[in-house]
């Protein structure tokens, strides 16, 4: 079985927005079903969870019956932070996951998600334990220490740009959270960076420049260019 686990429980004051930026409207269309959208058309998905913020899971239940997100099964609330929302979603899935299951954990703030995408993570996961959604580096890295000025240059052929969605075995997942609660570490916000910190390997998979993160007005212009781009192509 492979199960989405949506991560919808920021603010999003960035964007500056009376609400909760997975809930804005892009086109008569909240942004989160855009997303969601993505893993329900998949048809090696077989079920969907939301770890949803306060106050919202009602609404986002009922965009779903809206929009016909069949595959959401399961709406929890979020934590105080990206770690312990993830951890909540986890455990949700305890009973209804077997060990080899495939957790494909994601933002619900990247709604530019093609198919293929979704399917390489869950390839790579399969053969190799772990598939995260990942790009290289195009640009000039520079160390810095300040924001100001930098002095050591860091080469591309080194980078990975991770993205979501980032694809675990559920019985892996599991245990990196447990294991993280047993060493007292907090605060990582997605489970790649705490399987890194755990000292375990992760294995990348295609990412495309498209997957953006909606987290600006900018990135939110970015998004509705993505999408009338593919109207058109479409209509061609």
């Amino acid at each position: 079985m492979n199960v989405a686990l949506i991560l919808a429980g920021g603010c999003g004051s960035r964007t500056e927005q009376d609400i909760p930026k997975q809930f804005m409207n892009v086109y008569e269309k909240p942004l989160i079903i855009y997303t969601l959208e993505n893993f329900q058309n998949h048809p090696d998905i077989d079920g969907i969870a939301a770890v949803c913020l306060e106050g919202w899971h009602e609404v986002l239940k009922a965009y779903a019956r809206q929009y016909g997100i069949g595959k959401l099964k399961w709406v929890v609330e979020g934590g105080r932070d990206g770690q312990e929302s993830t951890q909540k979603g986890m455990e949700a899935l305890r009973g209804v996951c077997g060990k080899g299951d495939v957790i494909l954990v994601h933002d619900a703030i990247r709604p530019f998600l093609p198919q293929e995408v979704i399917s390489d993570a869950i390839l790579v996961c399969q053969r190799k334990g772990s598939g995260l959604s990942a790009v290289r580096c195009q640009e000039t890295i520079v160390r810095t220490r300040d924001g100001e000025s930098g002095e050591e240059n860091i080469g591309r052929e080194e980078i990975m740009r991770v993205q979501t969605p980032q694809a675990y075995k559920y019985e892996k997942a599991l245990w990196a959270y447990e294991e993280a609660a047993r060493r007292g570490i907090e605060g990582e916000v997605y489970i790649n960076t705490l399987m890194l910190r755990l000292g375990e390997r992760v294995y990348f998979s295609k990412g495309t420049e498209k997957n953006v993160k909606i987290t600006t007005i900018d990135d939110l212009e970015v998004f509705k260019a993505l999408l009338n781009m593919e109207r058109e192509d479409w209509i061609k």
